[in-house]
């Protein structure tokens, strides 16, 4: 019985130490998400593209924006920054928890309610962002009409190309 009663002991403290450590890890990846928001937002570039591994792509909203870091600093070093402030969060660690993805709610000035998800990698030097995709939520009942525009103007781009 003293057997038994240290085993379920033992379990449940390796349990309590496991979940301790998950929700170590969220807070971190959360910390990282953050600050790559932030980094945005004042346009510090260095602290942004230093929070994404060296072979991140980012997928921006237009179809042809899959951008890896030379392009997409190319894209933004130029410019005073972007402002996504984060409304809902989600993240989700892989079993090994060395990798993770997440989906967050994010509200602009200029489009409104966007969506970010993405893939984050355990380094080294901390969690970094491996991929970012960045979209419009298109509500159900506006769906057939937008991308009736979106194909409209998709089949104008390729007659111009013609």
């Amino acid at each position: 019985m003293r057997y038994l009663i240290a085993v379920i002991m033992l379990f449940c403290a390796n349990a309590t130490a496991h979940a301790t450590d998950d929700a170590d890890k969220v807070a971190a990846i959360s910390a990282t998400l953050d600050k790559f928001h932030t980094a945005a937002s004042t346009a510090d570039w260095g602290t942004y593209f230093g929070l994404m591994s060296e072979d991140a792509i980012f997928l921006g909203t237009d179809a042809g924006e899959r951008w890896d870091i030379p392009t997409f600093k190319s894209y933004a070093e130029p410019t005073k920054g972007w402002t996504y402030v984060m409304q809902e969060r989600h993240i989700n660690l892989t079993p090994d928890g060395h990798s993770a993805w997440f989906d967050e709610l994010l509200n602009n000035e200029k489009y409104g309610t966007s969506r970010g998800t993405g893939i984050l990698i355990r380094t080294n030097d901390g969690w970094k962002i491996s991929q970012y995709h960045l979209t419009f939520p298109i509500p159900n009942d506006l769906a057939a009409g937008i991308t009736q525009q979106i194909q409209v103007f998709e089949q104008q781009q390729k007659m111009g190309q013609n």
